[in-house]
C-alpha cells in the first residue's frame, strides 16, 4: 500500500493525478492532509505507525518550503517520493523543488518534476513491482498501451499535410 500525504488542501489537484494512476494500476493507497509545519506531532505519529498498516512507500506532495517529504523521511526507512508543487508558488515552484532536492546526507527523498503526481505514482509502482509481479504486469501493459498511442499518432501525423 502507498501512503499519499498532502501538505495542504491546495495540493488536491496533484493528488488526483496520483490517485488516478494508482487506481489504473490497481495499487491500494491511503491519503491524508498533514502539514509538517502545523502538525508535526500528528505527522510523526502517522508516519511511525504506517509500516504496521502495510504502507510500503510514501508520496509526499508539498509546495513552498516543502518540508513534508524530508520530515516523513526523517521518521521512517521506507522510501519517500516528493512531489514539488508550483501551483501557488510565488517563485514558480523553485522553492519546493530545491527543498526536496537538497536533502541532507543520510535522509534521502526521491523527487519528481514540479506537479509530477502521475510520475510519482508510477515510480512508487515500479518500486512495488520489484516484489509484486501483478503490479509489474500492469506497468508493462501500460507501457505497451503508451507505445501504441504514440505509433497511432505518428501514423496519423505523417499522413497529413498540416497539423492534427
Amino acid at each position: 500500500m502507498i501512503s499519499i500525504v498532502l501538505g495542504s488542501d491546495s495540493d488536491v489537484e496533484i493528488y488526483r493525478d496520483i490517485a488516478s494512476a494508482l487506481k489504473d494500476l490497481d495499487v491500494p493507497f491511503e491519503k491524508r492532509i498533514i502539514s509538517a509545519h502545523r502538525c508535526p506531532d500528528i505527522l510523526r505519529e502517522y508516519v511511525t505507525a504506517a509500516e504496521g498498516r502495510g504502507v510500503k512507500i510514501f508520496i509526499a506532495v508539498a509546495g513552498m518550503a516543502a518540508a513534508l517529504p524530508g520530515v516523513i523521511a526523517s521518521h521512517t526507512l521506507l522510501p519517500v517520493i516528493g512531489v514539488p508543487v508550483a501551483l501557488k508558488s510565488p517563485v514558480g515552484g523553485l522553492d519546493s523543488l530545491l527543498s526536496m532536492l537538497q536533502m541532507p546526507p543520510g535522509i534521502p527523498v526521491a523527487c519528481v518534476a514540479l506537479n509530477g503526481g502521475r510520475n510519482a505514482a508510477l515510480l512508487a509502482a515500479h518500486i512495488l513491482a520489484l516484489s509484486d509481479d501483478n503490479v509489474k504486469r500492469r506497468l508493462q501493459t501500460g507501457r505497451e498501451d503508451m507505445k501504441k498511442r504514440v505509433v497511432e499518432k505518428d501514423q496519423k501525423f505523417s499522413k497529413t499535410t498540416g497539423d492534427f
